[in-house]
């Protein structure tokens, strides 16, 4: 068998072990077991004894922003969900709409690495208290 040639990419200050997103070559498996071997799913149940606002807090100190043309402060906009609830439920809505011209980020991320997806929305959605997750998909997805 031929030894397989390892690629090592940089962008910008940023090399390929950097990525957060670690599937996106779809070099691994996407369900479970390859999310597990690439490090997804690990400590979240420690996150999450940590509390809701550690949480929102740690994602505020990430400095972690939208991809949307403001690019607000993700970790802000968390925090603007009330802490006490009114009666009404709250929900966290994720959209995977990619309708921008000349994005292609959202179909890779739910085809090759799905479970950051849902890891990221299980300690968001815990964090702002919210009842449920939402996530939008595009009609034309078929396979995501």
């Amino acid at each position: 068998m031929a030894a397989q040639t390892v690629r090592h990419r940089s962008y910008g200050a940023l090399s390929d072990q950097d990525r957060i997103f670690t599937n996106l070559y779809k070099d691994g498996d996407p369900f479970i077991d390859g999310a597990l071997k690439r490090g997804d799913w690990h400590q979240t149940k420690e996150m999450i004894g940590m509390g809701q606002d550690w949480i929102i807090d740690e994602i505020k100190k990430s400095g972690l922003r939208g991809r949307g043309g403001a690019g607000f402060p993700s970790g802000l906009k968390y925090s603007f969900m009330p802490k006490v609830s009114d009666g009404r439920p709250s929900y966290l809505v994720i959209n995977s709409d990619e309708s921008e011209p000349g994005t292609c980020k959202d179909r890779e991320i739910l085809r090759h690495d799905p479970h950051k997806l849902v890891e990221g929305a299980l300690l968001v959605g815990f964090g702002m208290r919210a009842k449920a997750a939402y996530i939008y998909v595009r009609g034309e997805f078929w396979y995501e």
